[in-house]
């Protein structure tokens, strides 16, 4: 499933045109996005919780050369299924 899908599929079960479920499906990555960029946590119970975390700027090796390469720090998003998503794939 990609965005697109996603938006034929709120815009068919909320009974909504494509521009609506469009627009409601940016607002909600938008405000996950908002929320992970401001260090904060998007928890969705049932569905799973979006974090990040930050990783240290570190050594790495250049398979092809074998040279050693600096790596620079990030901040790394994550998710974790709940309980509910789990189960309903399972």
């Amino acid at each position: 499933m990609n965005k697109g899908d996603l938006i034929d599929a709120v815009a068919d079960a909320a009974g909504i045109t494509k521009g609506q479920a469009g627009d409601a499906v940016s607002a909600v990555f938008d405000s996950i996005e908002k929320t992970l960029k401001g260090g904060g946590k998007a928890a969705f119970v049932g569905f799973g919780t979006f974090s990040t975390s930050h990783r240290a700027a570190r050594d790495g090796r250049n398979p092809a050369t074998g040279a050693t390469i600096r790596i620079a720090a990030k901040t790394q998003v994550k998710f974790k299924a709940g309980k509910g998503l789990v189960e309903a794939v399972n």
